[in-house]
């Protein structure tokens, strides 16, 4: 399974990318506010250093508006993915961009229906997000089986981006369905790291070696 930072935050990115926790990166809108940066200036330090695809979304509404903000963003540099919104203009775009030979994510994605119609105009990653599923009493991780199942069948080769990701355990579930990709917040992934029995032995570990009056260096 592949690991995307779903931030803006360099400082961040950095850290993860450093430890070999980044495959690629995920951009939108409201983290490009909460950035505080220009979009075009982040997303240009961020490819720098990613080697994988980051993803940069297009916010106008029309297809023709979102190819020509899509070849503006992969001009930033050579591992832009563009990110369109899973509607029919999305979708065209889609189409065109990827028939271009740009890599194309397509987001919020919320049926399996969606899924198949982003597979078919080329996509490169689908984003079902599971979250906000979740959120309104919908099972996000029944989509993502949906998903893998219609792929696997019909030999899709569009990557599932698990996005909208809360937890650990959406992690850990994705990954048990089959999910090619997770995107989530810094901070869900440095939780995969923590446990209750991790922290209770250590403690258990370090009294013990205290009371031997040891040093190893």
């Amino acid at each position: 399974m592949k690991f995307f930072v779903d931030t803006a935050d360099v400082a961040a990115i950095r850290e993860l990318n450093d430890l070999g926790m980044v495959d690629g990166v995920t951009t939108n809108p409201s983290l490009i506010l909460k950035s505080g940066r220009d979009i075009l200036e982040v997303t240009k330090e961020i490819c720098d250093i990613v080697e994988g695809p980051v993803s940069a979304e297009v916010v106008a509404n029309k297809a023709e508006d979102m190819i020509r903000e899509g070849e503006h963003l992969v001009k930033i540099a050579s591992n832009i993915t563009v990110k369109v919104p899973l509607t029919w203009d999305g979708l065209k775009a889609c189409k065109v961009l990827s028939s271009q030979g740009h890599k194309v994510n397509v987001t919020l994605c919320f049926s399996a229906a969606q899924a198949i119609l982003a597979a078919k105009a080329g996509a490169t990653f689908i984003s079902p997000f599971i979250g906000r599923l979740d959120d309104i009493n919908f099972d996000g991780m029944e989509l993502i089986a949906q998903i893998r199942e219609i792929y696997d069948n019909y030999d899709f080769q569009t990557e599932i981006l698990a996005a909208s990701i809360r937890s650990v355990n959406h992690i850990t579930d994705a990954a048990l369905i089959g999910a090619d990709v997770i995107t989530a917040p810094p901070a869900v992934i440095k939780a995969m790291a923590n446990h209750v029995l991790t922290d209770k032995g250590l403690e258990q570990f370090n009294a013990d070696w205290a009371k031997t009056g040891q040093k190893i260096v």
